[in-house]
């Protein structure tokens, strides 16, 4: 099996012919494929400017750019799965504070990367934009951790 088939295997949203677009947020979405370079820190951006969502109380459209900015651990993230993922919150009515924590969340438990942090960087309603970032470490194992 060649590198670039083992890093590939078991992804299904890339190279797929038809394209299903999610109704809803679903960390399940997300797929991963191997860090080739696990024993190095490298950061890896990806940056979402088209992100929509709802607002939970109007139902207006919400219209930011997202980024997620992490050093990997042994898994990284899939691209298209990521962009899938993203699409999703198109429907799904949560806060700015929300949605940032869920997307944090749903990242760092597919890929467990070493740090994270997802900032949104929301277009201005009412004359008033919004920022918000969260970010994850990984816990530091412990000298009594270590066997």
């Amino acid at each position: 099996m060649t590198k670039a088939k083992k890093h590939n295997s078991g992804l299904t949203h890339l190279g797929s012919a038809e394209t299903k677009f999610p109704s809803s947020p679903d960390r399940n979405i997300l797929e991963t494929f191997e860090n080739s370079h696990p024993e190095r820190e490298y950061q890896i951006r990806f940056t979402c400017p088209e992100f929509t969502a709802i607002c939970p109380i109007t139902s207006q459209p919400d219209f930011g750019t997202i980024t997620i900015s992490y050093v990997a651990g042994k898994k990284c993230i899939e691209s298209k799965s990521l962009k899938l993922y993203l699409f999703s919150y198109r429907n799904h009515g949560a806060f700015h504070e929300e949605v940032i924590n869920l997307i944090l969340d749903d990242c760092a438990a597919v890929c467990r990367p070493k740090t994270m942090t997802v900032s949104g960087d929301f277009n201005p309603r009412g004359g008033i934009s919004i920022h918000v970032e969260a970010s994850y470490a990984q816990p530091k194992k412990s000298a009594s951790n270590r066997s």
